[in-house]
């Protein structure tokens, strides 16, 4: 399983025995968006420039000819006595203004459409910024942060001026409201009127919160906090089209429940929504909560007993001629079940060569459909992926011998060296590994797991490690 509240990870996988969609899942592919909103603000600023430079030249026009007509209005048979004076007008009239009329057609902004025109079409689409937004509750809801610390900007372990505006929190409500998730809906409708309230600016309207809110509100169950919301959507804007309406229901349906309840009235709590005001609905994960919780390092923790059998060794792979004079840095990491890992397995050199032959192939990562057997895309993985072939290039093959040696195991039985980069709050739900039966049962299963992460380094979690830092390159080897 995996979950990245950090961004920027690479993940190399090898299980030892057996277009542009989806931006929002590939860091890798994420950040060549950066580079390309560079270019654009470049190109912007280019037509700035030259729309600048253009209103400039007319405005000096405009104050030359400002200065010349009021001399000349003022007595125009005294001014046309002149001759010059009176070619000039001939001459500014046929020709200069003429070409007045052409600077001002002029339309600068053509190199920027044009470059603009170039880029769409590797531009996000509203697929991605759908994903990214439940990315974002994804972490919000792993870490237990509310909205205000995510508005903020304030996440653990990150330092950053990143925060989200008025107009920010309300898209990110109507994202979970428009895919019925009221739950946090309620959080980020919640957050966009908090900033309202404390004065912030913004395009959306006070009343447009108050109306996504006031019926998630409802959705949640909350009819004395709906009924307030929608009256406070009423007091500001009195012809609303549903405010009344659902203020009648709401109201109605309330004192209904009183009645069947045996029930008096209860005004609706003054504490504002927050984190915990409502319970999380529940989803099809069982171990959601257990999940989360080790993703927050609440898991198994390290004991001194345990560390006791835990200890660091070099291993030349049973004597392997490769592994003679540079036997591999082996280190325990837990002792049941067993996982070790060797460190620096990978040189810079092989990351960044491995990394460069795996970024153009990324394509979202699949899971088999276990009723059609079919590979398809789940959000309960979110990442891209690549598989590298030992006959592409040299480093492949060298790697894939390297896990030979360390291992014991041969690779001609496995998948291909598998590269998979996880994008915004990327994830790999608790699932099982294995796939196919032996004639004796379940094969024995081993997971050889490539960590290559990208500055600065960030680790993924094994689910039954205690959270440590994870080295620049290291193996990772579990038995089940």
């Amino acid at each position: 399983m995996r979950r990245f509240l950090s961004l920027v990870s690479w993940t190399l996988l090898c299980c030892c025995w057996t277009a542009q969609a989806d931006i929002f899942t590939s860091i890798g592919q994420m950040t060549d968006l950066i580079y390309t909103e560079k270019e654009l603000v470049q190109s912007l600023k280019e037509y700035i420039k030259a729309e600048e430079s253009k209103l400039a030249a007319v405005k000096s026009w405009a104050n030359k000819l400002d200065v010349l007509t009021r001399v000349s209005t003022s007595d125009p048979e005294g001014y046309l006595a002149h001759p010059v004076n009176a070619y000039k007008l001939m001459k500014r009239l046929n020709t200069e203004w003429s070409e007045l009329e052409s600077l001002v057609l002029q339309d600068p902004s053509d190199g920027f459409i044009s470059n603009m025109s170039v880029h769409r079409q590797y531009f996000p689409d509203e697929e991605d910024e759908k994903g990214a937004a439940k990315a974002l509750m994804r972490l919000q809801d792993t870490y237990q942060l509310d909205s205000e610390s995510f508005s903020k900007g304030k996440l653990p372990g990150v330092h950053s001026s990143a925060f989200l505006t008025v107009d920010d929190c309300y898209d990110m409500g109507k994202t979970a409201y428009n895919d019925a998730d009221y739950y946090h809906a309620v959080l980020w409708m919640q957050q966009s009127l908090r900033q309202l309230d404390a004065g912030e600016e913004a395009v959306v309207s006070k009343a447009d919160v108050l109306d996504y809110l006031s019926y998630s509100v409802y959705q949640m169950g909350d009819l004395p906090r709906a009924i307030e919301l929608t009256r406070r959507l009423v007091a500001i804007d009195p012809s609303h089209q549903r405010a009344g309406g659902n203020l009648r229901y709401f109201e109605r349906l309330l004192s209904k429940q009183l009645i069947e309840l045996k029930q008096v009235y209860q005004p609706a709590s003054e504490e504002p929504i927050q984190l915990g005001t409502y319970a999380r609905p529940k989803d099809h994960l069982p171990e959601r909560e257990t999940y989360e919780a080790l993703c927050r390092g609440e898991g198994v923790k390290m004991t001194n007993a345990r560390r006791s059998r835990l200890f660091c060794r070099y291993r030349d792979g049973n004597r392997n001629p490769r592994l003679l004079l540079k036997p591999v840095k082996e280190e325990d990491e837990w002792d049941s079940p067993h996982i070790v890992r060797y460190l620096d397995v990978l040189s810079h050199e092989e990351i960044e060569k491995i990394k460069e032959l795996a970024k153009p192939r990324l394509a979202r990562a699949t899971v088999r459909d276990p009723k059609t057997g079919v590979l398809t895309t789940a959000n309960y993985r979110v990442s891209k992926s690549a598989w590298l072939e030992g006959e592409e290039d040299p480093v492949i093959a060298r790697v894939n011998q390297r896990i030979e040696d360390i291992t014991g195991l041969t690779v001609e039985t496995a998948e291909l060296l598998q590269v998979a980069n996880y994008g915004v709050g990327g994830q790999y739900e608790p699932h099982y590994d294995f796939s196919r039966k032996t004639m004796h049962g379940l094969a024995p299963h081993f997971t050889a797991e490539l960590l290559v992460p990208s500055k600065p380094v960030r680790s993924s979690r094994s689910t039954d490690q205690d959270p440590s830092s994870v080295p620049d390159s290291s193996l990772k080897i579990k038995s089940d």
